[in-house]
This record gives C-alpha cells, structure tokens and sequence, in this order.
C-alpha cells in the first residue's frame, strides 16, 4: 500500500490530464469501431447534381452588356470562402420596378423605374455535383440552402447575392438535368 501511496505522490496534474485524454480517445473511438457513433463520411447519403438561383439584387451596369453569360463558368465564394468554378444554366436580368397606382385605385402599374435607369435584378443558375445529406445539400463544406449568402466572380465583375432557389436532381443522364431546369428565361 505505502508503494501505491508513493508512486501516486509522483504524479502530477499534467499526468492525471494526458492519462485522462487518452482513456476518452480511447472510449470515443472503440464507440465509433462497434458504429454507435456516425462519422462525417457515414451521413452522406448520395451524392447528386444540384441546381441552385442566386438572386443578385440591385447591380448598377452601365455598360451595354451584363457580364455573365449561359454556358459559362463563374468562380464563387460561400461565406467569404473560395470555392470553385461552377458553370452557368441561365442568367435573366430585369430593370428595377416601380408599382404604381391607377386612377381607378382598383389596379396598380409595374413599369421600370426611369430615377433608376442602370439598377438591374439579376437572377443567376448555376450547377454543380453536391453530396446530399439529413441536412441538405453540401457543395464545399457548406450546405446550400435559400437566404445563404454567394459571392460571384469572373475576370470583370463581382457580384454578392443570395440563394433563391435550390433543385436536387435525381440521378439522371447530363441531358434530362439541363431540361428539367427551368431555362425559358433568357438574359434581357
């Protein structure tokens, strides 16, 4: 007992710590080894082509064109993180609105607003392969879903949006997923 008692007395915190660290790593991974804890890996359920809008409010271009373009690619960022380039479905591009009332006050008028002549709405889609998990779908590290905020960027622009919309595609051949997205929209 008094040699229990002595080698004790040897120990230090900073022992009893590392001795502690390495019984939970070694409870955590003997759970995770008889799968009753899931890994990251383990909740991926599939992997799919996504296609995803983001809605770029209130763009100032005067030029005569708008500098994204279908069947291009954009770079884009989430949250302020590089990603990748993804390719670009369709682009539609509007004038700012303005509603106004008639004279009967029954009925109201959307006509472009003239004080805002070089303000635009662009809504942009672009695709990409996305692994789909409980959650969502997850395209670099990130879920994308409605409201979360894009950067995109080319060789003359940079545009910070918003997710609007979000289609995860059953897995099909590349033709049956460009026409299952709606593309009747053209750039105006």
């Amino acid at each position: 007992m008094d040699k229990f008692i002595e080698i004790i007395k040897k120990f230090r915190p900073v022992d009893s710590i590392i001795i502690i660290g390495v019984i939970i790593a070694l409870v955590v991974g003997f759970f995770t080894y008889k799968n009753f804890r899931q890994t990251a890996d383990k909740q991926i359920e599939a992997t799919s082509k996504i296609s995803f809008q983001v809605f770029i409010r209130g763009v100032t271009l005067t030029g005569s064109e708008i500098p994204l373009s279908a069947n291009e690619k954009t770079f884009i960022s989430i949250r302020n993180v590089p990603y990748s380039d993804l390719d670009i479905l369709n682009v539609k591009a509007e004038r700012k609105k303005v509603v106004l009332p008639t004279v009967s006050n029954k009925k109201y008028l959307v006509v472009e607003d003239v004080s805002q002549a070089n303000m635009y709405d662009i809504t942009v889609t672009l695709t990409d392969t996305a692994k789909i998990t409980k959650d969502g779908a997850v395209v670099g590290g990130n879920k994308i879903k409605m409201g979360l905020p894009i950067t995109l960027e080319g060789k003359d622009y940079k545009f910070t949006g918003t997710v609007s919309d979000l289609k995860v595609m059953p897995e099909t051949d590349d033709d049956n997923f460009h026409n299952s997205i709606n593309t009747d929209d053209d750039v105006q």
